[in-house]
């Protein structure tokens, strides 16, 4: 789960100390909101306090960089902000989507000649990391915390704090309250002498000597260093749960991967009439009108007194065929098929049909159970099509 304003593109405008609460009939006017601190793509450091210093208001754009409206409103609000920033305005977009990367915020920024600040909250990135390998957790913005979104977290759960000083104070100011509440506390800090380092259940030093930025004041190699050590928790968590490939695609379901994990041979397999099939004592021509009918480059070839599959018969073994020039019309299939052919089960993952054509360098496959009667069959394009290629 993935705390934020994701996939959609809202507009939040409110003065230093004052902000509306839809919730209320009252004015909250004169109500302070707290700082918060996040990086831009670029690596910098922004704060709300950067922004309150020599403005009257600031306007918080939250978006998504595939988002539609976001893609309407970025060029409008770049005019916006030209127009108004000279008149104690101040602009911000932040993105809390955990699907998009720094990459592809830089892009959307250059692409709508975007000028203000565009930040992103890159702990949501070992949450999702987490959540993805079979661990639930979701990312929670320490500003929020204290203001209600603490409620979210129970005794059963473990947290991760992450903050380079250890020393952030929307942080230390949680650390009675995680203690009362007796919820264990990991913390990656570079400081291992902070507070919340001594505070922590567990504390994993993330410290780097000095940062890649060439003035050593924007988080670059400490955000990173921070980022590898969420990616050797995720798997670690992941080698001691015994999580599996399996495990995994239920958690994406969508895209190649899922369906390359979670899509089945009998998901994607012909069955019934539609599966190309002749018996032994077929004569070729016959054969050959079979596979033109059903289309799949290919005709199984079944014993007719068991009802097992006794070979296949492909384009492969029709041009092999050519080499001998029986008369099709008098010629069995029996004696041109290949016998004892590869097959696969129906409940066998389609991605291993795949592997099983590639390693044998085979475009088709007869599904069968373990008796050996025909359940099936399936080509190369049958698994183009579903998305496994």
């Amino acid at each position: 789960m993935v705390r934020g304003f994701i996939a959609t593109a809202a507009l939040l405008a409110f003065s230093v100390t004052a902000v509306a609460d839809q919730k209320s009939s009252e004015s909250l006017v004169g109500k302070k909101i707290d700082n918060f601190t996040l990086n831009d793509f670029r690596g910098k450091e922004h704060s709300l306090n950067d922004f309150t210093a020599d403005k009257d208001y600031v306007v918080v754009y939250f978006f998504g960089t595939e988002c539609p409206l976001a893609k309407l409103y970025s060029a409008r609000l770049q005019e916006m902000s030209k127009e108004y920033g000279e008149n104690g305005v101040a602009f911000v977009a932040i993105n809390s989507n955990v699907h998009d990367n720094i990459s592809e915020i830089e892009s959307h920024v250059i692409r709508h000649n975007v000028s203000f600040p565009a930040l992103k909250d890159i702990g949501n990135k070992i949450a999702a990391t987490l959540a993805s390998t079979g661990t639930p957790s979701f990312f929670m913005h320490s500003g929020e915390a204290s203001h209600g979104d603490l409620g979210m977290i129970t005794a059963h759960d473990l947290v991760i704090a992450l903050s380079n000083s250890g020393e952030t104070s929307e942080i230390t100011l949680l650390l009675p309250l995680l203690k009362r509440l007796g919820i264990p506390l990991l913390a990656l800090t570079g400081n291992p002498d902070s507070t919340l380092a001594r505070s922590a259940d567990i504390h994993l030093d993330v410290s780097v000597s000095k940062e890649a930025c060439p003035l050593g004041l924007a988080p670059t190699s400490s955000t990173t260093a921070t980022l590898a050590m969420g990616d050797a928790l995720a798997v670690a968590v992941l080698e001691a749960r015994g999580f599996t490939e399996e495990d995994f695609a239920l958690s994406h379901p969508g895209g190649n991967l899922g369906r390359r994990l979670l899509l089945r041979v009998s998901d994607i397999m012909h069955s019934g009439d539609a599966i190309p099939l002749v018996d032994t004592q077929t004569t070729l021509k016959d054969t050959l009108l079979e596979m033109t009918a059903k289309g799949l480059g290919m005709a199984g070839v079944i014993d007719a007194s068991s009802g097992q599959l006794a070979g296949i018969y492909t384009d492969g073994d029709l041009r092999r065929t050519f080499d001998r020039m029986p008369n099709i019309e008098t010629a069995v299939v029996c004696d041109f098929m290949t016998a004892n052919c590869v097959t696969i089960e129906a409940d066998r993952i389609a991605g291993e049909a795949l592997k099983i054509m590639h390693d044998k360098k085979i475009n088709a496959l007869m599904v069968v159970d373990d008796k050996l009667q025909i359940q099936g069959a399936l080509n190369m394009h049958d698994l183009l099509r579903a998305g496994v290629v």
